[in-house]
């Protein structure tokens, strides 16, 4: 049963503000992190972050009962802490914004693996192309980009840490099926990430924050796009299509991010992140099937089988 052209229409323009809103985490960490550690960023951004979402569930009077506690604590942890710990350690110890964000996109096979494993999906032959042309077009956007940082060795594990976090935080979202709505997710989840953040910092010594207002402006940035944008977008596209399907959208993150980069900081992409950027775009275009009458992803049983290829309706998981 092919989609609506309206739902079609909203998965996509909901993708890409999701590409846009991922893409300026890696330019807040490059930000943030010119005054201040990698955890006093973080336990920062948290803190203003899970005040400003609590604030926001009690204006709307939602209320404070959330399903299943534990679950979205798990979530939160790998999601975000984990993640974000990876992500934003290594671009604080001086990997590349663009090298990060190419690490990063390896999570569509990550989680192609996982749901495998997890959800008995195998991904088919379109889909397996779709992840190929991903890697090739992400490897494109940052080849320039690679050796150019002054990070140790050890440093570029950190990414790759926190994006193996994401994708396992995602799989288990998408498994557990879990039914509160976003905000009350989101909100739940980055409650518990502040408070291992605020703890991490306080232990190493690293809670205060400085004074200058480019880190205030820095932790604005990720609060905002990053935290408010970013993880709304990626948890409300997660539920309408699916693990691979928002992870896919992920491919884009890199050529994306070159742009943030080179508005931001003056970088010069050079011609092979040009033909990356299509590359990726066409990634996305295989995966989703923009353009065809089938569905962009068909909706998985708790169970792992495909039962539909109609959405679930929002707030209707079990």
């Amino acid at each position: 049963m092919a989609l609506p052209h309206a739902a079609r229409a909203t998965d996509v323009v909901g993708g890409l503000a999701l590409v846009v809103a991922w893409s300026s985490g890696f330019i807040g960490a490059e930000l943030g992190t010119r005054d201040a550690s990698a955890s006093t960023l973080l336990a920062w951004r948290y803190a203003v972050a899970a005040a400003a979402l609590l604030l926001l569930v009690a204006w709307t009077r939602r209320g404070w009962r959330v399903r299943r506690p534990w679950r979205h604590a798990t979530i939160g942890l790998l999601c975000q802490a984990t993640y974000l710990g990876g992500v934003v350690g290594g671009v604080g110890l001086g990997v590349p914004p663009g090298t990060a964000a190419l690490i990063a996109a390896g999570q569509p096979l990550m989680v192609s693996v996982l749901e495998r494993v997890l959800l008995g999906r195998t991904p088919s032959l379109r889909q397996r192309v779709a992840l190929a042309l991903g890697v090739a077009g992400v490897a494109l956007v940052v080849s320039s980009d690679l050796g150019r940082g002054s990070a140790p060795a050890w440093a570029y594990v950190l990414p790759l840490a926190g994006t193996f976090g994401l994708s396992v935080g995602t799989v288990l979202d998408r498994r557990w099926r879990l039914d509160d709505d976003v905000l009350t997710g989101l909100t739940a989840q980055t409650a518990v990430v502040a408070v291992v953040m605020l703890g991490g910092a306080q232990v190493g010594g690293d809670l205060a924050p400085p004074t200058s207002s480019a880190f205030w402006l820095a932790v604005a940035w990720v609060v905002v796009l990053s935290t408010f944008g970013g993880y709304g977008l990626y948890f409300w596209v997660l539920r309408r299509s699916g693990a691979s399907a928002v992870s896919t959208w992920l491919y884009l993150t890199p050529p994306c991010t070159m742009l943030w980069a080179a508005v931001a900081f003056g970088d010069r992409p050079g011609p092979a992140a040009y033909v990356g950027t299509m590359v990726c775009a066409l990634a996305v275009v295989v995966w989703t099937g923009v353009g065809r009458h089938s569905t962009l992803v068909p909706y998985i049983s708790p169970r792992g089988s495909a039962i539909s290829s109609r959405r679930a309706p929002l707030g209707s998981r079990k």
